[in-house]
């Protein structure tokens, strides 16, 4: 059957039995939500959920890296990458070989798009578009929750030495605004470094500071609140900021729920 994916890329993907990689972990927790374990025979070393996925399922490298000796030894006809999680030299050549699915998610409405294409090529559409309308359902709710809740300007970390943040373009930024929230970087792209100085002079009102990519502890709160005392300052859950798969279904109550 012939399919188009979230980067315009037409391809052909066999009408059954799958045999799919997924290199995205977010992608990978969806295809468990969608029941497709049979089908799914290779992850990447961080696709954690579900942790029997992750102990049972072959490991084909990382998100950037991969172990093609064992990419062809399982023999997939689907592969499913993201624009922004994977290397493009990589994806490009493994859609030598394959056919390579490419989602490219920056917000809410590209993340149901993204569940109800996958729930397609997999067969798997009536599943996925019921998820994708809960996910919908839970933000509408949260957006009604959020009415009166102050327009904090905010500053999310994802990296330390030097500290990163993430820009407008983003679908943690996407997160933030459904929060309620003001992102201090939406006028920027991608994840721009910001200084100690910044810091300084940003003064946000809230600092949130990820568990991913780089693992923030509380050791880290007590050095942030050194440069922004005024700040409140809180460790959350990266995986409801930036994962856009299933998980998407309780992300909108993590939200409603934080500070």
């Amino acid at each position: 059957m012939t399919f188009t994916d979230q980067t315009n890329t037409t391809l052909q993907i066999p009408a059954g039995p799958l045999r799919i990689i997924s290199l995205v972990p977010s992608q990978t927790e969806l295809l468990h939500y969608l029941a497709l374990d049979e089908s799914v025979v290779g992850i990447t070393k961080f696709c954690v959920h579900p942790t029997e996925w992750f102990k049972n399922k072959t490991r084909v490298g990382g998100t950037k890296q991969y172990h093609f000796d064992r990419i062809e030894a399982l023999h997939p006809n689907l592969i499913i990458a993201n624009k922004e999680e994977n290397d493009k030299d990589q994806i490009l050549e493994l859609a030598q070989k394959y056919p390579v699915w490419v989602s490219d998610v920056k917000n809410l409405e590209d993340a149901c798009q993204m569940i109800r294409s996958v729930g397609a090529i997999t067969n798997t559409s009536d599943r996925a578009i019921e998820l994708a309308e809960k996910i919908q359902q839970g933000f509408s709710k949260l957006k009604r929750s959020i009415t009166n809740r102050p327009p904090l300007r905010v500053l999310y970390l994802i990296w330390q030495k030097p500290f990163m943040t993430v820009g407008g373009d983003t679908f943690i930024n996407d997160m933030i605004e459904r929060a309620g929230w003001t992102n201090c970087y939406a006028d920027q792209t991608r994840y721009p470094i910001v200084t100690e100085n910044d810091l300084k002079t940003l003064k946000p009102d809230l600092i949130l500071l990820s568990s991913e990519p780089f693992p923030f502890k509380e050791k880290h709160m007590t050095e942030i609140a050194k440069l922004c005392p005024t700040a409140v300052i809180k460790l959350v859950d990266g995986e409801y900021f930036s994962w856009y798969g299933s998980r998407l279904l309780h992300t909108s109550e993590y939200l409603r729920n934080l500070v």
